[in-house]
């Protein structure tokens, strides 16, 4: 196989065959392809695409660039969702729960912080001393234990798709379609899954701001997953505004303990993981149907096994060994604390919810720049929504800052990402916006 030859090629806008991207890929993983050769054949893809078919044959060599996880005498289906980013998109932290809590299993691999999306990983590190990186024997006996680990991509599994991202993140070719659907999918055929449910973003806070974009996407997908022998659906839902009312690492930590205790339920979030677990329980073959599904969800809630099962994941991943109930006081903590208010009363008409996920990144709460660290302390509460109005009680957002430079530069670019105008009050819009996959 010579590299250049197979750059060419897709340069030129042919379709490649499965031995020649087999080739590519094993050369990624076994390092004798170069970092420049990955880049040009990346921003060849963005520029030509590749068609369904060498999806498929990319997506299964990422897999079988390292191990693939096997699942014997297990009790329950093993299942598994992923959302394509946004700001405030906590629902892995909710679905997992939920989905274990009723017999599933899942063994979640999940990311960190890109650009102005949050990341899984960087939310659960919010706890002191959390174990995200295991051994392929430790996280299969997590998830037989408890039904849920979330963990990070490890050495072992897809080794080809972490040199892709890396070089696909420095040189502006993340928002391929084509490269995050075999992304997703490779490391995802990595788990040894029977279902898999994709939480596709649409909006200005999505990775792809075009609706039709997000929604080719969501075909894409499942086709590619079908290919592949994955059952997998996919659920299309609102980006154009934070879906919850936190943006930040420990902040939505503390949302969601609030969310799994039934202290504070906020109703477009809730929707959206009542409708991700139920599908995941539908495709796991423990729902007969969607109706079913959604019933069982809001019992299991009810029951407050789902807080159990998190308070479990955590303790078992190295993290505070305390009930439930403590888990907030394990969080830290920013010195600021302060809202930030509208320069004048009005109803919200609209958000760029780009711009809020970047004020987050912008305090410290993300990267710029790949292995930065961050604080996971600060960030945004009490986010306003569309629909909702603002006046000199109820502000935009509450800033959580280290110090009043950032809370300032914060601030501002809160009140740049709001329009405030005459809309009618409390008219977000919905919040699922389509299906596609698996009837």
């Amino acid at each position: 196989m010579i590299p250049q030859e197979i750059i060419c090629r897709k340069r030129d806008g042919e379709a490649l065959n499965a031995r020649d991207i087999r080739a590519f890929v094993n050369g990624i993983a076994a390092e004798s392809v170069s970092d420049e050769q990955i880049a040009a054949l990346t921003m060849a893809v963005w520029f030509r695409g590749l068609s369904v078919e060498e999806q498929g044959h990319l997506t299964l060599a990422i897999r079988d660039s390292g191990a693939t996880l096997q699942w014997q005498d297990l009790s329950g289906p093993v299942v598994d969702k992923h959302s394509t980013g946004g700001v405030g998109d906590m629902v892995s932290f909710a679905a997992g729960p939920i989905v274990a809590a009723c017999g599933g299993f899942v063994p979640m691999i999940s990311g960190r912080g890109l650009g102005h999306t949050g990341g899984t990983l960087d939310k659960l590190e919010s706890f002191p001393g959390i174990n995200v990186t295991p051994d392929i024997p430790t996280l299969k006996q997590w998830v037989r234990q408890r039904g849920l680990a979330i963990v990070g991509q490890t050495a072992e599994l897809a080794p080809a798709d972490r040199r892709i991202y890396a070089i696909r993140d420095a040189t502006a070719t993340v928002d391929s379609r084509p490269l995050i659907v075999s992304s997703i999918l490779g490391k995802k055929l990595c788990e040894g899954l029977d279902a898999l449910v994709m939480d596709v973003k649409v909006g200005n806070g999505a990775t792809l701001t075009q609706p039709d974009a997000s929604f080719q996407l969501a075909e894409e997908i499942c086709k590619v997953a079908e290919s592949a022998g994955l059952t997998c659906s996919a659920i299309l839902t609102d980006m154009n505004q934070p879906l919850s009312r936190s943006a930040g690492n420990a902040l939505e930590i503390r949302e969601i303990l609030g969310y799994l205790s039934g202290d504070r339920r906020e109703p477009r979030f809730h929707r959206v993981t009542v409708a991700i677990s139920a599908e995941m329980l539908r495709l796991g073959g423990l729902a007969r149907d969607t109706e079913e599904g959604t019933l069982m969800v809001e019992r299991v809630l009810a029951t407050g096994a789902p807080a159990e099962v998190f308070a479990s994941m955590i303790a078992g991943q190295g993290g505070p060994r305390v009930p439930f109930e403590q888990l907030a006081s394990q969080l830290p903590s920013a010195s600021i604390t302060r809202p930030v208010f509208a320069a004048e009363s009005g109803t919200v008409t609209a958000i760029d919810t780009r711009s809020v996920g970047l004020a987050v990144v912008a305090l410290g709460g993300g990267r710029r720049k790949a292995g930065e660290q961050i604080d996971h302390s600060v960030g945004l509460t009490e986010i306003a929504g569309i629909g909702e109005e603002v006046d000199s009680a109820r502000p935009l957002a509450v800033v959580h800052a280290e110090d009043e430079s950032a809370w300032q530069d914060a601030s501002e670019r809160i009140c740049d990402a709001y329009m405030i105008g005459e809309g009618s009050p409390n008219d977000a819009g919905p919040v699922i916006l389509g299906r596609r996959g698996a009837s």
